[in-house]
């Protein structure tokens, strides 16, 4: 007896790997055994250390993999595979995250309760730590404090469907035509961060994000460096600072802004903690010289803004104490009208000057 054919759907897998050896193939296998397959997986293979580089000859059948010399970091080599997309959705799959066998039939059933929105994040487990979270979609704090939302708590913390700030990137799907009319990830971020951003910008056109209750995937995490290695603070401070002088609307910029260097300050102390000052001073010393580019590509980002900026502000966190307790920052079971958000905007086949979004 031969078995059901499983449906293929309109997705295409991207998955980035850099030292990956360990986690790939596990990652592959549970493609594999999805309900419903994608129609494309590409793995880039960005430039990993001799003995760490993977080989077509070493992956599974149907397998394309893009192969590059140098590491582009996360975002560009997410944003080179994207351009050879054609499908409606683009997943994107960290190597070492293992989906349960209906992530993608969950995140596409999800798409059908949410026609209108374009962005979706998964549940993250922490592999090896039964019942914790790796993360439930990333939070964004008023203050200019991205976090992942659940980082290490108990399971019992994890909301209910809703909106999220934004996806994280170990895991997602994002339409297409929604991240190449943002021009996919900055590439200048290299890595960390970069999901934040996309979403910011996202949302301030009107987008939103759906965190995914029942997509799952178990989650290794900081699978190439660790979450405070000199790599990892570097980057994350550099790009935590970038994202909040880019994106952060006016007048909230200024008034928001002795916060934010407040929160800098007493990161900076954490740091010498932990030991990696040294990379924390780098990173906002890079920040500090890359301001120029970042605030001429702020204004073309604020000119792109489609709704009021209080409907961006609703959606962050504010509580001092959320950026202690990391619980998931999701609205679940909503009704949201967006006629008072957009009625400056030309209508289009995702939003109407009448939009609601409502979970069925």
């Amino acid at each position: 007896m031969t078995s059901k054919a499983r449906p293929v759907a309109d997705v295409t897998v991207i998955t980035v790997a850099y030292g990956s050896r360990e986690w790939l193939p596990a990652c592959l296998e549970a493609l594999k055994n999805q309900t419903v397959q994608p129609a494309r997986v590409i793995v880039v293979e960005n430039g990993s250390p001799d003995g760490q580089r993977i080989r077509a000859s070493e992956l599974p059948e149907g397998i394309e993999l893009i192969e590059n010399d140098i590491n582009r970091g996360f975002a560009g080599a997410n944003n080179q595979a994207a351009r050879l997309v054609t499908t409606r959705w683009i997943a994107l799959l960290n190597p070492d995250a293992f989906p349960k066998p209906d992530w993608i039939e969950q995140l596409l059933r999800a798409s059908e309760r949410w026609p209108t929105v374009r962005m979706f994040g998964s549940t993250q487990l922490a592999y090896g730590s039964d019942g914790y979270l790796d993360g439930a979609g990333d939070a964004y704090h008023a203050f200019g404090l991205p976090f992942r939302g659940g980082y290490g708590l108990p399971v019992s913390e994890l909301q209910e469907e809703g909106e999220t700030f934004s996806p994280c990137a170990a895991a997602m799907m994002i339409d297409r035509e929604l991240f190449a009319s943002l021009d996919g990830f900055d590439e200048h971020f290299f890595c960390y961060c970069e999901d934040v951003d996309l979403g910011f910008r996202a949302r301030l056109q009107g987008e939103i994000a759906i965190q995914v209750h029942d997509a799952v995937v178990e989650h290794v995490g900081y699978g190439s460096s660790s979450r405070w290695s000199a790599f990892a603070v570097y980057h994350g401070t550099r790009n935590r600072l970038w994202t909040f002088a880019k994106n952060m609307p006016q007048p909230w910029l200024w008034i928001l802004f002795p916060l934010h260097a407040a929160a800098t300050v007493a990161l900076f102390v954490a740091s010498i903690r932990r030991g990696v000052a040294k990379a924390y001073v780098r990173g906002v010393w890079d920040a500090t010289i890359g301001l120029g580019r970042v605030m001429r590509q702020r204004r073309d980002v604020q000119e792109k803004r489609k709704v009021p900026r209080n409907a961006v502000m609703r959606m962050m966190a504010w509580s001092p104490f959320a950026l202690f307790d990391r619980k998931p920052h999701i609205i679940p079971h909503w009704t949201r009208t967006l006629s008072a958000d957009t009625k400056h905007r030309e209508p289009d086949q995702h939003t109407t000057e009448s939009r609601t979004f409502r979970k069925d």
